[in-house]
């Protein structure tokens, strides 16, 4: 796709970051949102191995934990662009007919349009909840490289997020509410990501599934690399490697289910 390509999809960045900006309230209160969620989960489990003596399960010592914790919290959030509930919204309402007249690629419309609400997300959101807590607990500083391999890893993160939550709006084709689809995906995705229990503790079981899932790299794939939580080289471009395959995968999904949508397109009401 070239840059005239790639420019057809501005307006919809823009007009998602103009409706954002209009609502400046509401980035106090996910923040407020934020803070009390992570509070709950970090203060947690320092509370269950804070007076452990001797190193932590799965290698970890307290302060690598509490990174790992905060961050995982944090790339949740990140990919919270509700783009399941808008494209599920549209078919419920028949707007998804107006998306079926424009010369552009409906999946890729939404990535645009979900993008901001990511980035903004990061900026006004994340950012100062990380550097408060940075103030109030030990964390681990990772090295450079690891932020540069982090910065990778959590664009690909993003990119299976929205194939994830694409998927799941469009089953809004098939079902009239999608809320209880929407429930089953959270729980399910913040489990085996890692966001709510670190792979590296879960039984050896449980974490064998959550490794060939693809959710593992929606979190716990980019704090491995942030953490160094990785085998040389080879490791951390495994790492990355089994991101950008279910990254395409999802989307290539996306784009069948999208096409099968519009083949069998029924907007409720007329």
């Amino acid at each position: 796709m070239n840059a005239a390509a790639l420019r057809r999809y501005t307006p919809f960045a823009a007009s998602s970051l103009q409706s954002l900006l209009q609502y400046r309230s509401t980035f106090l209160i996910n923040a407020l949102t934020a803070t009390t969620a992570v509070g709950v989960q970090v203060f947690l489990w320092r509370a269950v191995y804070g007076g452990r003596p001797g190193g932590l399960p799965g290698g970890y010592d307290l302060p690598r934990l509490t990174t790992y914790v905060l961050l995982a919290q944090v790339l949740g959030l990140m990919q919270a662009s509700r783009v399941d509930e808008e494209v599920s919204g549209e078919v419920q309402r028949g707007d998804i007919a107006v998306s079926l007249l424009r010369p552009v690629s409906y999946p890729l419309s939404r990535f645009a349009t979900g993008l901001p609400v990511s980035l903004t997300n990061a900026t006004l959101v994340a950012v100062p909840v990380v550097a408060l807590y940075a103030l109030l607990l030990p964390l681990t500083t990772p090295t450079w490289g690891g932020i540069l391999l982090f910065a990778f890893s959590a664009a690909l993160s993003l990119v299976i997020g929205f194939g994830v939550n694409l998927l799941v709006g469009l089953a809004g084709f098939v079902t009239t509410n999608i809320w209880g689809v929407r429930v089953v995906k959270d729980s399910v995705v913040a489990f085996f990501a890692g966001q709510v229990v670190p792979l590296a503790l879960m039984p050896g079981p449980l974490a064998a599934v959550a490794r060939v899932l693809p959710f593992q790299g929606m979190v716990d794939g980019p704090l491995r690399l942030l953490l160094g939580r990785y085998d040389g080289a080879a490791g951390a471009a495994g790492i990355l490697a089994v991101q950008l395959g279910w990254a395409l995968a999802l989307c290539a999904l996306a784009a069948l289910a999208w096409r099968g949508a519009v083949r069998r397109v029924e907007v409720l009401g007329g």
